[in-house]
């Protein structure tokens, strides 16, 4: 199986959908893709999982590298609409809080609530 990724952009998100097998085979491609956009300064990246069949523990370090220089660039990394098999993956790693898993991708595009 190989691995597709392609992105969207939502006002100041982009919306990474990924779908087929995240493993240590196709994982150097949504990195450099991650890293692509990196470089043109988005920094706000939702990555729709919701056709992601399978995720090995490369998949995982992709997405927690993603974060790690999202975060360090004044940005964030949401996670949003895994497969039950990729959610359960996530949960059992502890990345689904670190990760800020959303059910939906308009969820996890959304601006977040102003705080009072």
């Amino acid at each position: 199986m190989s691995l597709t990724v392609n992105t969207e952009q939502r006002g100041d998100v982009v919306v990474v959908a990924v779908g087929g097998e995240l493993d240590m085979a196709t994982a150097p491609q949504l990195q450099d893709q991650i890293t692509d956009l990196l470089d043109k300064g988005r920094n706000r990246l939702v990555f729709d999982l919701s056709e992601l069949s399978f995720c090995d523990s490369t998949g995982l370090s992709v997405f927690v590298r993603a974060k790690n220089s999202c975060d360090e660039a004044g940005g964030e990394v949401r996670i949003a609409a895994p497969q039950r098999g990729v959610l359960r993956i996530l949960e059992v790693s502890g990345l689904v809080e670190v990760l800020n898993t959303y059910p939906t991708v308009a969820e996890a595009a959304a601006p977040e609530p102003a705080a009072d």
